[in-house]
């Protein structure tokens, strides 16, 4: 028996172990892959796109750490004959946008049309709500 020739193979065990190795890389990579394309999802990802009309009822500066810009709009859907709105709901929003941090101040208690962007979910650092205004207009 040649020596030589026997420690060249490689033995059951040390296979083994390069296959695992090479398995639990795979397997990093996969959930590297999966955790990125969540994050993306959930949080930057645009859900839905669209505008909303109502009175600018608030409109202020908050937070402890992360400070942002956040709004509420009330969305009547029956008014009487004097514009008042008797059943309405409430829209929560996030405002980014500097220039139209200006803006949502001098329109308070105005009836306002506004864009908006609906993201999966909150970012802490960019407000409370999913809803990103990204412009703003008077309502005649």
């Amino acid at each position: 028996m040649d020596p030589i020739s026997s420690s060249s193979k490689p033995s059951f065990w040390s296979e083994m172990v390069r296959k695992l190795k090479k398995v639990l890389k795979w397997l990093l990579f996969l959930i590297v892959v999966i955790g990125v394309i969540f994050i993306y999802w959930k949080y930057f990802y645009t859900y839905s796109e669209g505008y909303r009309a109502g009175l600018l009822q608030k409109f202020s500066h908050k937070g402890v750490i992360f400070k942002t810009y956040e709004g509420e709009i009330i969305l009547s859907s029956v008014s009487s004959n004097r514009d008042v709105a008797l059943a309405s709901e409430k829209f929560l929003f996030t405002v980014t946008n500097k220039t139209l941090m200006r803006q949502f101040d001098t329109l308070q208690g105005q009836p306002v049309i506004v864009h908006y962007r609906q993201k999966n979910a909150a970012l802490f650092w960019r407000g409370d709500s999913p809803y990103l205004v990204d412009s703003v207009k008077v309502r005649r």
